[in-house]
């Protein structure tokens, strides 16, 4: 079983107001990316969500996910990774962490990171875009605890930085899928809609 643990926590500081709940080609931001993750059949579908969790909910109304609240989302990223960790269910083989502003996810980079982690045999399969690495980064269960032990705002990255030959690197001829961080992200992405 594959999970996807899909962090929707964050409190959306330099935008001004909840970023993954505004529209974006008639759907909110986090609709899209939840449903990249339900197009690659991963389950559960984890979203860790802050204090926007009705209007999350909301937002997601009808799709198969889980929503797992993260208490303290302004103590870091890593709160949400924890969160999302802990409420896998037992036999997780691995769990892909996703980023809720990340909505315009290539449909092969998932398949292709499965595939990596079990040809390679390694513990972490991590994609590299043309323009360096970047997410959703799959994890398996051996580095569960790694994550359950993180702290601070910098997420998994740090796992993934710990032993890079624990990591199966997969290229992606594609530029790293955009995110919405600030108003112009947020302009730039609804101008070009869907990128190819």
């Amino acid at each position: 079983m594959i999970a996807a643990i899909l962090l929707a926590a964050g409190l959306s500081r330099r935008m001004g107001q909840p970023k993954l709940l505004l529209p974006l080609g008639g759907r909110p931001v986090l609709r899209h990316a939840a449903e990249r993750l339900l197009a690659a059949s991963l389950s559960p579908v984890i979203v860790v969500t802050g204090p926007e969790q009705t209007a999350t909910a909301s937002a997601l109304a009808g799709l198969d996910v889980e929503l797992v609240g993260n208490p303290s989302p302004e103590a870091g990223q890593a709160t949400s990774v924890r969160a999302g960790i802990a409420a896998l269910p037992p036999g997780t083989e691995a769990a892909l962490i996703a980023l809720g502003d990340q909505p315009f996810l290539a449909a092969e980079v998932i398949p292709r990171l499965i595939d990596a982690l079990r040809q390679s045999g390694r513990a972490i399969a991590a994609p590299r875009y043309r323009d360096g690495p970047g997410n959703p980064v799959l994890f398996g269960a051996a580095v569960f605890p790694e994550l359950l032990a993180l702290g601070g705002d910098r997420g998994a990255r740090s796992v993934v930085d710990r032993d890079p030959g624990r990591v199966a690197l997969v290229d992606i001829d594609r530029l790293m899928p955009q995110d919405i961080d600030t108003p112009e992200d947020y302009e730039r992405l609804r101008s070009h809609e869907e990128p190819v």
